[in-house]
């Protein structure tokens, strides 16, 4: 079995070059400027900073002009896309011990997503996209959201629609490890309220000069759950709200620090109650000229209340803390065509069933800007504890 993993290691990625080595198709934005994806991404779909400046700024380029963008109709407060700026991402993995069931299996499509974004007009941009196959399954719509830009003149951008909560400080859809960010998705029992996807606003801004940024956010803080027929998405009459508060220091060092404080009804049976929530927690960030990148945070989250509804076990006062840390390594900067990306996952919670460590190595070949094949292996500490080995390709065209 060890010598047929490892052959199978070796000929895969082969494989794989075989395969994609004429592939020349390049996402939306890159089409729509004519540019390279290496302009924003190292490696896709990871952002350089020039890429988090350009979704800061409405997903347009103030550098390069996009030719023929709109229609010339005659009426200037008409925005009239000439074409619209569609693109697809295609995921597909194969797994060896996937939660320690000692099989091999194949899992090509893994996931296929739909996207689309780009500016209406000086100040208006919007961006979505369409999970058109998770695991299998059609998830829908999950980012969707308006932005305008320089509100009144201020400096300050709003953003409305749906995102995840953790965009200002770690956009988990844009991770390079098949391995998720633990911390981001641990919710205690029948609680609602994490730092995944929410329907809310957004406020950011950055204080010219010394650069200090500010996002605010005012969330439904129940997730993205159907909204019935008379379309009321959030299940009680509560806002919770995320405070970021992020500063360079010096060229490769940025520290920030997130607040999140809510409160949102509980059914634990015959009774409904009230949990207050509250997270908080420091966001270290390096990056040395693209080679070597840095991420850390650590959060602390505290419960009011928390019910599993399976078990029917209750718990006042419940706390959970952990956090990650994750390294990226490009020899080259936005040139690379090897990577190695490393993660550390710890979750640790009164509630127990949240418990939860990681270590996961993830090396990737870009075959072309839009093609990267991946091989990762992850030490996993829950319930059970296993290694799994997967290998896999990610295409955006």
């Amino acid at each position: 079995m060890k010598l047929s993993i490892k052959l199978f290691v070796f000929f895969v990625p082969v494989l794989f070059h075989l395969i994609y080595s004429d592939a020349g198709a390049i996402p939306a934005f890159a089409r729509k400027y004519q540019v390279s994806c290496q302009v924003c991404h190292n490696p896709f779909p990871s952002l350089k900073p020039f890429g988090e400046d350009f979704a800061g700024d409405g997903y347009r380029m103030t550098e390069y002009e996009a030719p023929r963008y709109f229609i010339q109709t005659g009426d200037e407060n008409l925005s009239l896309l000439r074409e619209l700026p569609f693109a697809i991402r295609i995921d597909g993995i194969a797994t060896f011990n996937s939660d320690a069931k000692g099989g091999f299996d194949f899992g090509a499509p893994s996931g296929v997503k739909l996207l689309s974004g780009g500016e209406l007009s000086e100040n208006l941009s919007y961006y979505f996209y369409f999970f058109m196959s998770e695991g299998g399954d059609i998830v829908g719509i999950e980012d969707a959201f308006l932005t305008y830009s320089n509100l009144f003149g201020t400096g300050i951008n709003i953003s409305a629609g749906q995102f995840q909560a953790c965009d200002p400080f770690y956009k988990r859809e844009l991770r390079l490890t098949l391995e998720d960010i633990a911390i981001l998705q641990s919710v205690p029992g029948t609680s609602n309220a994490s730092l995944k996807y929410e329907r809310g606003i957004m406020l950011d801004y950055d204080i010219p000069k010394i650069g200090t940024g500010l996002v605010a956010e005012v969330l439904n803080g129940n997730g993205t759950g159907n909204g019935g027929e008379e379309f009321l998405f959030d299940k009680d009459k509560f806002k919770n709200v995320l405070f970021y508060l992020s500063q360079p220091l010096g060229k490769f060092l940025n520290i920030g620090f997130m607040g999140y404080f809510g409160r949102e009804k509980l059914t634990m049976g015959p009774i409904n109650t009230t949990s207050n929530i509250k997270m908080l927690g420091p966001v270290v960030n390096i990056d040395f000229n693209e080679r070597l990148r840095i991420n850390a945070q650590f959060i602390f989250r505290s419960d009011g209340r928390v019910y599993d509804e399976d078990s029917g076990f209750s718990m006042d006062n419940a706390g959970t803390s952990g956090g990650y840390l994750e390294a990226i390594v490009t020899p080259k900067g936005d040139r690379s065509k090897w990577y190695v990306t490393g993660l550390l996952n710890y979750v640790e919670s009164d509630y127990h069933l949240l418990d939860y460590k990681s270590a996961t190595i993830n090396l990737g070949y870009l075959l072309r800007r839009n093609v990267r094949l991946l091989s990762e292996y992850s030490w996993i500490e829950s319930e059970k504890n296993y290694g799994k080995l997967s290998l896999g390709f990610v295409a955006a065209f």
